[in-house]
């Protein structure tokens, strides 16, 4: 996938159990953030400044989106845990982590294992991809966006 690329359609549950699509934003931007597991600690601290941030996030009409292959229960605990004002979806079984390429190879002290990396989309009101921020830093990746959307 690469900037300019149609970003791939979805339909997915959010914390709610209700299905959210991309297609329901057309004409909005949307930052579609890919994170491995709710309530770790890197993920918490990407959750909470995309929370400190929704205002502003929303004063712009940008939609902020986070999936992992956690479950609704999980999200829908995680976000009432930190406040997290803006749409969680549960991707299970890794189709769109997949579809956006998202799912890879990943070290940790030696041991290789597959899992989420910690990646960000950033997709026009045409729904095509203008930005891929790859290995995002937690704490920085939601202001990095608003500065690059000015």
């Amino acid at each position: 996938m690469k900037i300019g690329d149609t970003a791939p359609g979805f339909s997915l549950p959010d914390k709610d159990g209700n299905m959210v699509t991309l297609a329901q934003f057309a004409g909005k931007k949307v930052v579609l953030y890919f994170y491995p597991k709710d309530n770790t600690p890197g993920c918490t601290r990407q959750a909470c400044a995309f929370a400190a941030n929704f205002d502003e996030f929303s004063r712009r009409d940008i939609v902020v989106i986070g999936i992992s292959k956690d479950s609704v229960e999980s999200h829908r605990k995680f976000a009432q845990k930190h406040d997290l004002p803006f749409i969680l979806l549960a991707d299970p079984r890794l189709q769109t982590i997949k579809e956006y390429g998202v799912w890879q190879e990943k070290k940790l002290y030696g041991k290789v294992s597959m899992g989420t990396v910690r990646t960000t989309f950033i997709i026009d009101e045409a729904g095509k991809i203008m930005e891929i921020m790859p290995k995002v830093k937690p704490d920085t990746n939601a202001a990095e966006i608003l500065e690059k959307l000015k």
